[in-house]
């Protein structure tokens, strides 16, 4: 079954909003993880906007599945990796200033620095994954630069979705069957939603994980927090289900 990874940057957006510690970014991320979330995901920016450094230490300490950071490769960020040494890195291509990821790496281009960061970072003992877009050429080059994984940047599918699902569909199952013959693990995500993920799962055989925040948790202020996640888990199953 696809492992489902939820987002917790909108959790501590709130918080920030009034200062204090409510909501707690810390037992919502253990919440997650008792109504059946499978991995957390966090992506700490230059201006801690929303997570911090110190979530980030202490979302250490207590988080039992997979933990995930995403974040541009900089100095920072590789410091933060070296330090905690999450179960997953995931590299995206933003600038600080970036409102959220809206393009994946060119890796053909970056293919140099791309390979430096990945060596460094699986020195640690922390799985790699690239965030690119659905182009054959751009998996590929993520391979090339011994990456573990990708994460295919969904925001164009979900945009399509809702007008020609099977346009929207077709650059993603071709990035994946690529992803899968040159021996590359498959994540997703952005924009997937209780809308649009069912079929997405289903034609991704070979999907190992997607991350989820803004729409699980905009869904948790209708549904409640426990529902909602076990809403997303019931769509990643019934694609499993497809297969068999």
């Amino acid at each position: 079954m696809t492992r489902l990874s939820v987002n917790i940057n909108k959790i501590a957006t709130l918080r920030n909003a009034r200062g204090g510690n409510n909501p707690d970014v810390v037992k919502v991320a253990q919440d997650c993880e008792r109504y059946g979330a499978q991995g957390i995901t966090v992506h700490p920016r230059q201006d801690e906007r929303h997570i911090r450094f110190s979530d980030v230490v202490a979302l250490k300490g207590v988080v039992k599945t997979e933990f995930n950071i995403e974040g541009y490769p900089d100095e920072r960020y590789r410091r933060i990796i070296a330090q905690i040494k999450p179960a997953q890195a995931t590299l995206v291509p933003d600038p600080p200033d970036a409102i959220t990821s809206n393009a994946g790496w060119n890796t053909v281009e970056n293919e140099i620095f791309l390979r430096e960061v990945a060596q460094e970072i699986k020195s640690y003992g922390v799985r790699v994954s690239i965030f690119v877009d659905p182009v054959p050429k751009m998996v590929e080059g993520a391979k090339k630069v011994d990456a573990d994984r990708i994460e295919l940047y969904t925001e164009p599918y979900a945009r399509e979705f809702t007008v020609q699902r099977d346009v929207a569909i077709k650059p993603y199952k071709e990035s994946a069957r690529v992803a899968h013959e040159v021996g590359l693990g498959i994540n997703a995500g952005h924009d997937l939603s209780l809308e649009n993920l069912n079929f997405f799962s289903q034609n991704i055989p070979h999907l190992d994980e997607v991350s989820i925040g803004h729409a699980l948790i905009c869904d948790a202020l209708y549904y409640g927090l426990e529902n909602t996640i076990q809403l997303y888990l019931r769509e990643l199953n019934r694609a499993t289900k497809f297969f068999t």
